[in-house]
């Protein structure tokens, strides 16, 4: 909310700049029309910027907002025609993102993967899709409970090392059609994880894969004797898993 309001007293305080020293003509009850595109842009930036030192955001979500505010400027100085309802135009960055996505590296098959490094033969999991939003569990003293968290399109950050984690086995199960999940997990924790995308890319604490149909799951050594423990269930369509220790 700090970067919204932070943004809107800047983008005032500079039309009103211009409009004093006669370089730009703004009509101040349109102003909002003008505030509304820099909020998306900066937006935009900041999920971008969270996505790559890995505070959360999304690469995806944060260069749709950037690419959709930077349109709606454009417009507002009539460069070009965009407005808001032109949005449905830029369905095809769907095909530019998924594009993206089914670049990948590895040609190699599924695998499971012990903290041993011993190998067995793979597994699915299935969930289903509701909503479009984001998730973010990163309160101090948040309490880790059973869930089952399921998005049409959206980002998972879970940051565990702010939690209150129970003396039991908790069983975690996130799944999207599109979207980036990032877990950031205690290494005093012990954990299991079943993570698979249909076109994207894994990393569990430096175990990859990426690429198409690729999954991986990985299991500490002193998981089964472990009485606080998490069992999680990682599925996207699309996107990027990742499981990092902290």
């Amino acid at each position: 909310m700090r970067y919204i309001i932070a943004t809107i007293l800047i983008v005032l305080g500079a039309m009103l700049v211009l409009e004093n020293i006669g370089v730009a003509s703004f009509n101040m009850g349109n102003a909002w029309f003008f505030i509304y595109p820099v909020i998306f842009v900066v937006l935009g930036i900041k999920w971008i910027i969270d996505r790559y030192r890995n505070r959360g955001g999304s690469w995806i979500f944060g260069s749709f907002f950037f690419i959709f505010g930077t349109l709606l400027l454009l417009d507002r100085f009539e460069v070009i025609s965009f407005v808001f309802k032109d949005v449905f135009k830029l369905w095809p960055l769907l095909i530019v993102y998924f594009g993206f996505l089914f670049i990948g590296k590895s040609k190699g098959p599924n695998v499971i993967i012990t903290s041993g490094g011993d190998k067995k033969s793979k597994s699915h999991y299935n969930g289903s899709i509701f909503t479009v939003g984001s998730h973010e569990y990163n309160q101090p003293n948040w309490k880790v409970e059973p869930m089952n968290l399921s998005n049409l399109a959206g980002d998972f950050y879970l940051d565990f090392s702010k939690a209150y984690i129970p003396e039991k086995e908790i069983p975690i199960k996130i799944s999207a059609l599109a979207g980036d999940v990032h877990l950031l997990i205690p290494e005093n924790i012990d954990f299991r994880v079943h993570a698979s995308v249909k076109a994207g890319d894994i990393d569990v604490v430096g175990r990859t894969a990426d690429g198409i149909n690729r999954s991986l799951q990985y299991e500490t050594e002193n998981y089964h004797m472990a009485t606080r423990k998490l069992d999680l269930h990682l599925k996207l369509k699309a996107g990027s898993i990742r499981v990092d220790y902290v």
